[in-house]
């Protein structure tokens, strides 16, 4: 039986945003608390967009909305850090994700400390935090790739249940 030459594809339409919107929706991601800080304010939003990139060197990409307070904030700082969130932390996801949130003040209900490599705010619960320095930035679409050296770890003793996030809604994962 021979195989046929395949066949040139058909132009179609792009595929639907709201429909991409919902399959994406489908990927299981943990959830995340990007931090900041410029002139002694902190700057702090959820994210589920972040990846290990490299083993060497270190790096690490967090995708952040270009419209987002927090986005010109990171790439003229050039520092940030990654609040991995254990499932309890997830009224901090929702108040992270509320835009329009008051900047000042924004992480007094959250217990946090700094991070001795970039002094970026490091929750005190969290299953783990990665300080990162930007050495990248990649635009693609309404997005911005922001790649990372990572210069700090903090990886506590205990590994919680981890908080995430699929088809819209917050849930756990042990």
């Amino acid at each position: 039986m021979s195989e046929s030459a395949p066949q040139a594809p058909v132009p179609t339409p792009p595929p639907d945003r709201d429909v991409f919107r919902r399959a994406m929706g489908r990927f299981v991601t943990g959830v995340s608390v990007l931090t900041t800080w410029q002139d002694g304010v902190d700057h702090a939003m959820t994210a589920n967009a972040i990846t290990s990139v490299s083993l060497d060197p270190l790096l690490l990409l967090c995708c952040v909305e270009q419209e987002a307070r927090f986005h010109d904030v990171v790439l003229e700082t050039g520092v940030w850090g990654v609040n991995v969130l254990p499932a309890e932390s997830r009224s901090h996801a929702a108040w992270f994700a509320t835009r329009g949130r008051p900047v000042h003040g924004q992480l007094d209900r959250v217990a946090h400390h700094r991070g001795a490599a970039t002094g970026v705010a490091i929750f005190d619960d969290v299953l783990t935090a990665v300080e990162c320095r930007t050495t990248q930035v990649v635009p693609a679409g309404d997005h911005s790739i922001i790649i990372g050296a990572v210069v700090g770890l903090e990886v506590p003793a205990h590994a919680g249940e981890a908080l995430t996030y699929y088809r819209g809604a917050f849930g756990h994962l042990s």
